[in-house]
């Protein structure tokens, strides 16, 4: 999800960011499969004619620099002070169309970096990436992202926001009173004028972001940011790309990675997409994954004493808070603004606080609220989902986020029809949020650029030693897909963390992040599918 202001309050930092891949709903987060890149020319696609999608493989690009790009690898940043202690930002040049480099408009894509603090030699830049896709990896960098002292001081710490995001020509779509409307829609339609209602706002956005952002919304791809990266890695003076990538960040890891073999440094891929799989089985997945998670808090919930879900156990606690969804649906909340709750806002804030277990007290606190009839907690952490300030301006990930998904992978639904066939899976993958998550998938369907990706495998044979990182109870990025992308990548090792949450880097696991950090200033990965908690 959105790096979450207010759940930070809260005490919880929500590093990682996975927007459903339906995109304004979400992993994402955040979040969808890369587009392939064919061994000539750079041109997104499946690499490999005539192969079928769901088992072809994303094929390298040539290992040599071709000469229309070298103008972009050889050039020189200038780094400038950018208001915050000890970091410094600069600006980067690439092309908007890697197949057309000559004629393409160049994009300018903003990086940050901290500089290595010592003692010990440097050993080159270490980039991040948190999520999204839309998540700000500069925001990230400045504001969370030093990892402990000592890789700090081995690295350069670096970020760059890809293509379409925060300060990298960012995707536009909405005014911020179009966005508050939007995010109010009724995403679980009893009737066919609801759904005609639904169709129309994601219509109304899709059309949006092609008057707002035009050519650009066709050039945000993963495959064209994992070329960025490496843009940035050779303008940055490394021979390899040492990185790490949360949530949505693994994939544009892995598929940097697939381009790229031989240029693999030590790659951390915490909270693992699999980009094997398509729009609609991923929604699915992670629609099981939010169940998982849903159930982990009402376990908690019902063993502490102002759980407003009852002591019945999961299934009972998933049937007061549908009631509350259905009430809000008849009768939106008051908030003590000029904004009522709805059950689409409560939704999402419900969604939101289902990525870290450190929201769980605030949950139970806003649900027992909104009981009373009062919507402000609630609201409060959906705008913190939806990125949205006091000031009611929005951030543009929940731009950047369908922008990239649509373009990635075809979407989930061609139309309403194939929702209304799909429910009962999506209700049996949750009975909270599976209606609404179905849905919401749908927006894809209306995307005025057409789909440059397909599902496929990465192995990035010849890469050096990859590190997976898996979460038991990620809601956002399911457990299995991190086994599948381990199992995909040729040099890939497997970490498991047995816990609750989105991603596990630090978040608390001496285990997880000894074994990390370990990896990153040494690069030996840890013994084969390990496991911590």
């Amino acid at each position: 999800m959105a790096t979450s202001r207010l759940l930070r309050t809260a005490g919880t930092v929500l590093t990682a960011t996975a927007l459903l891949v339906s995109g304004c709903s979400s992993g994402g987060s955040p979040s969808g499969a890369a587009a392939s890149g064919q061994p000539t020319g750079g041109r997104t696609g499946v690499g490999g004619a005539g192969r079928d999608a769901a088992t072809a493989t994303l094929e390298p690009l040539p290992a040599a620099v071709p000469a229309n790009l070298r103008p972009y690898y050889g050039q020189r940043l200038t780094w400038r002070e950018c208001g915050i202690v000890d970091f410094e930002c600069a600006t980067m040049k690439a092309p908007l169309d890697y197949e057309k480099p000559e004629a393409a408009t160049d994009l300018k894509l903003a990086v940050s970096r901290k500089k290595a603090t010592g003692p010990g030699s440097r050993l080159g830049s270490l980039m991040v990436n948190p999520g999204g896709p839309g998540g700000s990896a500069i925001d990230y960098l400045q504001q969370y992202a030093p990892q402990p002292e000592a890789v700090r001081a081995r690295y350069d710490m670096v970020a760059m926001d890809p293509r379409g995001v925060a300060r990298s020509e960012p995707v536009s779509c909405l005014s911020n009173a179009q966005m508050d409307d939007y995010t109010r829609v009724d995403q679980t339609p009893d009737t066919d004028a609801e759904v005609d209602r639904l169709i129309t706002a994601q219509r109304s956005f899709a059309q949006g972001c092609r008057t707002r952002t035009g050519a650009r919304l066709g050039h945000v791809s993963t495959a064209e940011s994992a070329r960025d990266m490496d843009v940035l890695r050779a303008v940055l003076g490394d021979d390899k790309l040492t990185y790490v990538g949360a949530s949505y960040g693994t994939f544009l890891g892995a598929t940097y990675a697939g381009l790229f073999p031989s240029r693999v440094g030590r790659l951390v891929l915490d909270g693992a997409m699999d980009p094997s799989v398509p729009a609609r089985t991923m929604n699915r997945d992670q629609t099981a994954g939010f169940n998982t998670a849903f159930t982990a808090f009402a376990k908690d919930c019902a063993k502490q004493r102002d759980c407003p879900l009852g002591t019945g156990g999961p299934d009972d606690a998933g049937r007061r808070l549908s009631a509350l969804f259905k009430q809000l649906d008849a009768h939106p909340a008051p908030t003590g603004s000029s904004r009522t709750l709805t059950e689409s806002l409560a939704t999402s804030g419900v969604t939101a606080a289902m990525y870290d277990e450190g929201a769980w007290p605030v949950l139970r606190e806003y649900l027992a609220q909104a009981q009373k009839g009062d919507g402000r907690g609630l609201l409060a952490l959906s705008d913190s989902y939806y990125e949205r300030d006091p000031d009611g301006t929005y951030a543009n990930q929940m731009f950047a986020n369908p922008a990239v998904n649509c373009l990635d992978l075809p979407g989930s639904f061609s139309g309403p029809d194939e929702v209304r066939a799909a429910l009962p899976a999506f209700r049996k993958a949750s009975p909270v949020f599976g209606e609404s998550f179905a849905w919401a998938a749908l927006n894809c369907a209306y995307w005025p650029v057409k789909p440059t990706g397909a599902p496929h495998r990465i192995t990035a044979e010849g890469a050096a030693p990859i590190l997976v990182v898996g979460t038991t109870r990620d809601p956002a990025t399911p457990y299995p897909w991190a086994r599948s992308l381990a199992s995909q990548l040729s040099s890939a090792t497997l970490l498991t963390y047995e816990g609750d949450g989105h991603t596990a880097y630090g978040r608390g696991s001496d285990c997880i992040d000894t074994a990390i950090n370990t990896y990153l200033l040494e690069g030996t990965p840890p013994p084969p599918d390990k496991h911590c908690s």
